[in-house]
């Protein structure tokens, strides 16, 4: 009789464990999500501004990169919420976050890129090429040094 209940103990534990782990991931999407949406809005305005017809082919190559992984950000961060909403109530939990923490890595992912690009495309316009190259450099670096490396440090030798 005691280990039925050490059991359900158990598994109530790993539920309310769960639970905080899918609160932690829709926390974790709201941060993001503003970023993105702010970022594609800058983008979304910036060829109707009346210097963007004068800008280069590069630069033009560049905005439409920025641009399309910017909205791929947006689309992958915000997937797991309307997943969720349609897929209710979740019949595999487990599986369901998997799946949607590949969703925020990947959309992560993109819009570092975007961020990074975008960083290029208007340090360019305002100070040149080069230092918009090199402040792009320092702005994936950063990205790359607090969203990835940092973590994985953290994860491996101090046992976060």
């Amino acid at each position: 009789m005691s280990g039925g209940l050490f059991e359900e103990d158990r598994r109530r534990d790993e539920a309310e464990d769960d639970d905080g782990d899918f609160s932690d991931m829709l926390s974790e999407m709201r941060i993001l999500l503003p970023g993105a949406q702010m970022l594609s809005a800058f983008l979304i305005i910036l060829p109707f501004n009346a210097g963007f017809a004068h800008i280069d082919h590069t630069e033009k190559l560049l905005f439409l990169a920025t641009f399309f992984l910017s909205l791929t950000s947006l689309v992958l961060l915000s997937a797991p919420a309307i997943q969720h909403r349609v897929m209710r109530p979740l019949k595999d939990r487990a599986r369901f976050k998997r799946v949607a923490t590949k969703q925020i890595v990947a959309g992560s992912f993109t819009l570092a890129i975007a961020l990074v690009l975008g960083t290029d495309l208007v340090i360019s316009e305002v100070f040149g090429s080069t230092v918009g190259m090199a402040m792009a450099g320092v702005m994936a670096a950063l990205v790359a040094i607090a969203w990835w490396l940092m973590p994985m440090y953290l994860k491996r030798h101090a046992g976060v």
